[in-house]
């Protein structure tokens, strides 16, 4: 979301060289997802799917960088806290404007999804706040590798019947949730469309998957 909405494209090292919108690669990759090639992390079925199909607020995120920026939607804390969550799942996130892409689509997404949203981090709020004593945003990083490496796994066990049962299986449900938003917010800025092979010179057929190796998957 930060610097310039535009990058210089080719299709091929023998085509000619034009600009790009943010909306015309987004609308490009997606396309490639659908031939077979992956968008990192995001399920077509996660709500901020349907905001990169339709691209309404790409205009609107140019704007994030503002030096007095606030949340639309979001408080303070619930903003100071996705910022800290996306950076851990996915390095990079705060200079990309992770949380503020974010901030912005929530704003006119359904009350249900923002409920969820925001339950979500209110789920990873109490999980630090009962494990450590004080908030996610507050916590050293291996705390909070720890959290979210325990919420990224799904947790099960085995009952009285020898049959499996999920255990703590809301914060998973609730990291899943967050991880779709954030990868999906990150890998439509330009820093992750680049790191999925949009550059200044060509553009990869298919693209890699998340190559953050301290990542949450």
């Amino acid at each position: 979301m930060a610097g310039t909405d535009k990058l210089q494209v080719i299709q091929s090292r023998a085509a000619g060289s034009r600009q790009l919108t943010r909306r015309e690669m987004v609308r490009r990759m997606l396309a490639g997802a659908g031939a077979g090639a992956a968008w990192p992390l995001v399920a077509a079925s996660h709500p901020i799917y349907e905001h990169l199909v339709n691209g309404e607020l790409f205009e609107e995120a140019e704007k994030l960088g503002a030096a007095d920026w606030k949340p639309v939607f979001l408080s303070a804390q619930q903003d100071e806290m996705l910022a800290a969550l996306a950076e851990k799942i996915v390095p990079g996130s705060t200079k990309a404007l992770v949380n503020r892409f974010i901030d912005l689509l929530l704003s006119v997404d359904t009350e249900k999804r923002k409920k969820s949203f925001t339950e979500a981090l209110a789920a990873f709020e109490g999980e630090s706040q009962k494990r450590f004593g004080k908030g996610f945003p507050s916590l050293d990083s291996g705390q909070q590798n720890e959290l979210l490496s325990d919420a990224a796994a799904r947790p099960e066990k085995k009952d009285s019947s020898g049959g499996v049962q999920k255990e703590n299986a809301g914060l998973y449900e609730h990291f899943e949730n967050l991880k779709g938003w954030i990868s999906g917010a990150y890998y439509s800025s330009e820093a992750g469309m680049r790191e999925l092979g949009w550059t200044g010179d060509y553009a990869f057929e298919k693209f890699p998957g998340c190559e953050h190796p301290e990542g949450h998957s």
